[in-house]
């Protein structure tokens, strides 16, 4: 689904009011007392991480070389997930309202625990905030592997062309790869001017990656070790992409000349999903994208209670707000990824 240009919203106030849609929402928000910083939730679930980090790294040592360390790799998946979430809530300065503790936060959590760039990602985040969906500026759209639109469907070459044909099913099992991708793409941007602190960033990385390999073979038998990197490494990426998939695969994309106010832009190409207290952890507060990428400073805990505003709110001025059940929103971004793969399934035309 593509917006075309200054699509008419139903319930739309007139132009010259649109700018200030967002200001009255944000008024409500913050006279709610929801962008304040939330510092005892994030010490206990941090606190909680790291505990069960330490907990994984001393299985780990305790077993020694046996098949028990699969679960350890499981185990060890679900809390680089949740390392993750908190580089990402440290990134969008949810924690610290400074910059030089969120950035140093984010250094250790991401570089040195996670072993990808902090500054590549900070630079690759920020600039899909900034324009969700929209082909050519943002970078999770960019036809790389898969192609999210008919158009890049229509123009692929090479390896997108090839998987394009079957995404839909391809999808999961290429979420495996997605950790050591974040990690090469990591290593290869240290060159880049996205990255500030090439040098720092650089020993970060491979700091990690000495303490993780060496770990692993001092550990592990060779057939173990890989076995272990296979599993940690291919369920790491399918958490990653189960988190962040749902969040605007399948959503309208924005071609190159449509104009969207802030409000209406950010709205439209997000899905929020619901589930309780159990997604809520899982997904780190992502669930409710809609109001993430509305107020992306705003703490995890109050998300929740903004979302509720923010609904009833785009309600009055006719904006579609779209929530759907977990499930339902992987249902929604993969029949999105057959969909825009079909010219590539289309019989040649001599």
């Amino acid at each position: 689904m593509v917006l075309p240009v200054d699509p008419p919203t139903r319930g739309e106030r007139q132009p010259h009011s649109r700018g200030s849609d967002f200001s009255e929402l944000s008024r409500r928000i913050t006279e709610a007392g929801l962008l304040r910083r939330r510092p005892l939730y994030y010490t206990v679930r941090f606190g909680l991480v790291a505990l069960a980090l330490a907990g994984c790294v001393g299985a780990f040592a305790a077993l020694g070389d046996s098949w028990g360390q699969l679960l350890v790799a499981v185990a060890l998946a679900v809390v680089f997930g949740q390392l993750g979430l908190a580089a990402h809530d440290l990134a969008h300065r949810q924690v610290f309202s400074r910059r030089r503790p969120s950035e140093a936060g984010g250094l250790l959590v991401a570089d040195l625990l996670l072993g990808m760039s902090y500054g590549w990602w900070m630079n690759k985040h920020t600039r899909h905030h900034a324009n969700p969906n929209h082909e050519g500026k943002d970078p999770d759209v960019s036809p790389d592997i898969l192609v999210w639109s008919r158009r890049q469907a229509r123009t692929a070459r090479g390896l997108p062309r090839f998987i394009g044909k079957h995404q839909a099913a391809l999808f999961f099992p290429l979420l495996t790869l997605e950790g050591l991708n974040l990690s090469f793409s990591s290593f290869r941007a240290l060159k880049s001017p996205s990255v500030k602190r090439p040098a720092l960033e650089g020993t970060l990385l491979i700091t990690h990656f000495v303490l993780y390999f060496g770990g692993l073979f001092a550990v592990l038998s060779p057939a173990k070790a890989l076995l272990f990197l296979a599993v940690h490494q291919g369920l790491f990426g399918i958490y990653l992409g189960s988190v962040f998939a749902p969040n605007h695969k399948g959503m309208p994309m924005i071609e190159e000349g449509t104009r969207l106010d802030f409000l209406r832009r950010q709205v439209l190409t997000s899905r929020n999903v619901r589930g309780g207290a159990l997604v809520d952890a899982f997904m780190g507060g992502l669930n409710y994208q809609i109001e993430h990428h509305l107020f992306p400073s705003m703490p995890t805990p109050a998300l929740a209670r903004a979302q509720a505003i923010t609904e009833r709110y785009c309600g009055e001025l006719g904006i579609p707000y779209h929530r759907t059940g977990l499930i339902a929103s992987h249902r929604e971004a993969l029949r999105h990824l057959r969909s825009v793969g079909e010219p590539l399934r289309a019989p040649a035309v001599d």
